[in-house]
C-alpha cells in the first residue's frame, strides 16, 4: 500500500513501478484489512467503523436464535458479553462523525430492540 505524503510538496511521484515477488506482481489497493483492522490509503477509519457495524449483527442474530426465549436479566449479561466487545475503537482517529453519532448509534439500537424483543417504534430510554 501506498500512502499520500500529508504535505503535498513532499510528493515524490505521480505512480509508482509495479513490484514483484517472485514471478508474481503485487497489486496497489486503496484498503487493506490488517488484524482485522481496515486500513485505508488516506488514513480514514470510516471503511473499518462500517465493517464494525456490519459485524455487529452477526451476534445479535446468534443470540436471538440461541437464547430468545431466556429472562431479560440473561439476555442484558449475554448482550453485554458478545455484543459490545468493541475493541478496536481506541484505534480510531480520523473520521466523520456521522458515521459514528448515527450509523453505529442506531445500528446499536436495532441490535438491542431485536435482541430484547421490542419493537422498532419503541424508544431505547
Amino acid at each position: 500500500m501506498v500512502f499520500q505524503p500529508t504535505c503535498k510538496q513532499k510528493n515524490v511521484a505521480k505512480s509508482f513501478p509495479q513490484f514483484k515477488l517472485g514471478a508474481s506482481h503485487i497489486a496497489y489497493v486503496h484498503e487493506f484489512r490488517y488484524l482485522g483492522h481496515i486500513i485505508t490509503d488516506d488514513f480514514k477509519d470510516n471503511a473499518d467503523i462500517t465493517r464494525e457495524i456490519r459485524s455487529l449483527f452477526y451476534p445479535t442474530n446468534m443470540l436471538i436464535r440461541r437464547f430468545g426465549k431466556c429472562s431479560m436479566d440473561v439476555k442484558r449479561v449475554l448482550f453485554r458479553s458478545y455484543c459490545l466487545c468493541l475493541y478496536d475503537t481506541g484505534l480510531w482517529k480520523f473520521y466523520k462523525t456521522t458515521v459514528i453519532n448515527k450509523q453505529l448509534k442506531s445500528a446499536y439500537n436495532r441490535c438491542m430492540k431485536m435482541f430484547f424483543g421490542y419493537s422498532r417504534y419503541h424508544s431505547v430510554t
